[in-house]
């Protein structure tokens, strides 16, 4: 998969790099500030139990 997805982006190794270290970058972003709060409410850790 991460072969094919090297393949498909254009130019040189460092803008290839350059793409996903963005990419990846607003991916976390997204996930920290839109995804996460979401599903915040939804996730109740106090009826975790570890014994």
């Amino acid at each position: 998969m991460y072969a094919a997805l090297w393949r498909i982006l254009p130019g040189p190794w460092w803008l290839r790099l350059f793409i996903l270290v963005v990419a990846v970058a607003a991916i976390v972003y997204g996930l920290f500030f839109y995804v996460f709060p979401w599903v915040s409410p939804l996730i109740t850790p106090g009826e975790v139990d570890l014994e």
